[in-house]
């Protein structure tokens, strides 16, 4: 194992704690760790991951550790990283960290890189970096490989990307595509954790603002349904016309961008796509409009047109919040433009990442037992295990369900007349 690159190993005991909060709202990764622990389905492979560094990603860390795997993890975002979790971490819970809040670039890609030269058999990404990294750079650390997963929507985008291009080399269990990863990770988790953001960020209230949601995928649905709870007046924005329509029927007002550029106080980008708002957007914003990102990478607002338009400057008004002056009007970017949830608050809820890291624990373990089956490219994720994580969540909730009778069984599975 390398030596830790972390801030301040001396950080440990209050990450400890921090680690323990987490894992009691984690109850069914707690459940899939006990398991992993008589089990241990990933004695001597290696695992990779680049992932947020927080409490709840440690506790994902501890589980592959305790079925047996080798476990080394380095930051999906330079801003999200808890250095005290790290530290504790990389202190006594066996996991080779390469991760510091803040890191420049040239850290950045050094951390990708130690974990790629350990070369893994097993990848867990947040963003596509670190599968992408080994394709670009080390192919042949392919053959080794059993595969990866994938947490989110902008690195399946990309692996779908080299898939296409007939370059992926590997099977990829898509587990951001997973429901019980979805419906609580994206609308759930990142709905509420991004307001979370911007109100810790800035102190608005919502109530009586304009908001303006620039996607309305999982986490755009989640992100609008949550603002007008909070008294805000919600516009979406979308190019997919059946997302679009969606929106409309949910009672939100849907129009273009360029045209509600002109009517927001508070815009998220949440696409993970690139140049969402640009130039022609920010000529039409309002003096105070608040500019804030909820995508994976910060692209989505265009950092170069902000700043080719800011004639009168910039100056950080408060704590990551960065206002523009455009010639007197004064537009204010949040947390730099990455992902705010993260920068600005604390990410997903504890509660949000069992499910989420459930999947990507048992994606691990099936590409241990399955992955030599499993042809180069995207997979879903089984549907077995996305309903295991559902009723181990069910049962941690002591929610209790109904089961089919046979007869209904029989029923639903036969084309002949009721009889």
């Amino acid at each position: 194992m390398a030596a830790p690159d972390v801030a301040d190993l001396s950080l440990a005991p209050a990450g400890r704690a921090r680690i323990a909060w987490a894992d009691q709202q984690m109850p069914v990764l707690a459940s899939i760790r006990e398991r992993f622990e008589r089990e241990r389905p990933l004695a001597g492979i290696t695992v990779a991951a680049c992932l947020h560094v927080t409490a709840e990603t440690a506790n994902l860390m501890r589980t592959l550790v305790a079925g047996g795997a080798e476990a080394a993890l380095c930051a999906a975002n330079p801003l999200s990283t808890q250095d005290e979790v790290a530290a504790a971490l990389a202190g006594d819970l066996g996991v080779e960290v390469h991760a510091a809040r803040g890191e420049d670039a040239d850290a950045y890609v050094r951390h990708v890189q130690a974990l790629v030269a350990r070369g893994p058999q097993i990848t867990l990404d947040d963003g596509a970096d670190l599968l992408i990294v080994i394709h670009a750079s080390r192919p042949d650390l392919l053959e080794g490989m059993l595969g990866g997963t994938e947490e989110t929507t902008t690195g399946l985008l990309r692996l779908r990307a080299l898939e296409r291009d007939g370059r992926l080399a590997c099977p990829v269990i898509a587990v951001n595509e997973a429901f019980t990863e979805r419906q609580f990770n994206d609308r759930h988790g990142t709905g509420q954790s991004a307001l979370d953001g911007i109100l810790r960020a800035t102190n608005l209230l919502l109530a009586g603002r304009t908001l303006v949601v620039l996607g309305y995928g999982w986490t755009g649905k989640g992100i609008a349904e949550r603002a007008r709870g909070a008294g805000a007046s919600v516009v979406v924005c979308e190019v997919d016309p059946l997302r679009a329509l969606e929106a409309r029927m949910q009672g939100y007002e849907v129009m273009p961008a360029l045209e509600a550029a002109e009517r927001g106080d508070i815009f998220i980008t949440v696409t993970g796509g690139r140049d969402v708002l640009r130039r022609e957007h920010l000529e039409r914003m309002k003096d105070g409009a608040v500019l804030a990102n909820a995508g994976h990478f910060d692209i989505e607002i265009s950092l170069q047109d902000l700043r080719a338009l800011a004639t009168g400057g910039m100056q950080e008004v408060r704590p990551l919040v960065e206002q523009y002056d455009l010639g007197g009007r004064r537009l204010n970017l949040l947390a730099q433009g990455r992902v705010v949830n993260l920068a600005a608050a604390e990410g997903h809820p504890a509660a949000v990442m069992d499910m989420s890291f459930a999947n990507q624990a048992l994606a691990a373990e099936e590409l241990v037992r399955h992955g030599a089956d499993l042809a180069p490219g995207v997979h879903p994720v089984p549907d077995r295990i996305d309903r295991e994580i559902a009723g181990l969540k069910l049962a941690s909730l002591d929610v209790h369900i109904d089961a089919l009778t046979a007869a209904q069984e029989q029923y639903l599975s036969s084309w002949g007349a009721p009889g």
